[in-house]
C-alpha cells in the first residue's frame, strides 16, 4: 500500500522502498506480541532483504504504528515514535526496538500514577539513550503540547495519518502483517526462521 513521502525514509525498516513485494506490518509498542514479531524482523527478515540477502531488492517491511487506546499509554509511545522519524529518520527502528526491549515500563499499571507531560518526559529520557542527548530537545519539542487547549502536539497529524490509515482498511489489533496488501492471517508473532523462510520461499515470485 502506500506510504506518503514524509516516511519513506523511516517506516521502511527493512529492504528498499523500490522492492516490488511488500510486508506491511502493524504494530502497537505496548503489545506483547508486537514486540515478539519486532524480534524477528530484526533477526531474520532484515538480513534476506538486506544488501546481499536472498531478497534483496524484492521485498521491503514497512513499519505501520497501530495504536491500541486500550492500552493508555499506546498514544504517547507511538508519539515518541513519530517524533523521531522526523527528527532522525534512520534511527527509528532503533528507537523502536529500545521501545519494545522497556515496553513494560509503558504499560497500565507502571503509568497509571504517571502524567500525560510526566510520560513523555520519560520518553525523552529513552530517546537520549538510545540515539543520543542532542536529539532529547528536539524531540521535547516536538511532543510538548501546543498553545491551544485541545491543539495537540507536532507529531499529532502524523498520528491521525496512522490511525486512519489502519481504520480505513479495517486493521484493528496488532500484530496484523499485510503481504502485498492483503492480510496474512497465517503469519504469528511465534513465527521463527523457519516459518519465515517457508513462507517467503512459497510467496516471492520476482
Amino acid at each position: 500500500m502506500a506510504l506518503q513521502p514524509s516516511f519513506q525514509r523511516s517506516l521502511v525498516i527493512a529492504g528498499k522502498y523500490e522492492a516490488p513485494h511488500t510486508l506491511e506490518i502493524f504494530l502497537d509498542y505496548v503489545c506483547p506480541f508486537s514486540a515478539k514479531i519486532a524480534l524477528a524482523i530484526d533477526g531474520v527478515l532484515k538480513p534476506l532483504f538486506a544488501p546481499g540477502g536472498k531478497y534483496d531488492g524484492k521485498v521491503k517491511v514497512i513499519f505501520r504504528n497501530q495504536v491500541q487506546p486500550w492500552h493508555t499509554s499506546s498514544t504517547f509511545v507511538h508519539e515518541a515514535g513519530l517524533a523521531v522519524a522526523r527528527i532522525a529518520p534512520d534511527e527509528f527502528w532503533k528507537f523502536s526496538l529500545a521501545l519494545f526491549a522497556n515496553q513494560r515500563d509503558y504499560f497500565d499499571i507502571p503509568t497509571s500514577t504517571l502524567t500525560p507531560t510526566q510520560i513523555r518526559e520519560k520518553l525523552a529520557a529513552l530517546v537520549a539513550e538510545t540515539i543520543g542527548d542532542d536529539k532529547a530537545a528536539p524531540f521535547t519539542d516536538l511532543v510538548t503540547l501546543k498553545s491551544t487547549p485541545n491543539g495537540g502536539v507536532a507529531v499529532t497529524d502524523d498520528l491521525k495519518y496512522t490511525i486512519k490509515f489502519s481504520r480505513q482498511n479495517s486493521i484493528h489489533v496488532s500484530p496484523t502483517v499485510l503481504w502485498d496488501g492483503l492480510i496474512a492471517n497465517e503469519i504469528s508473532s511465534s513465527w521463527g526462521e523457519r516459518e519465515w523462510t517457508e513462507f517467503l520461499e512459497k510467496k516471492v515470485v520476482v
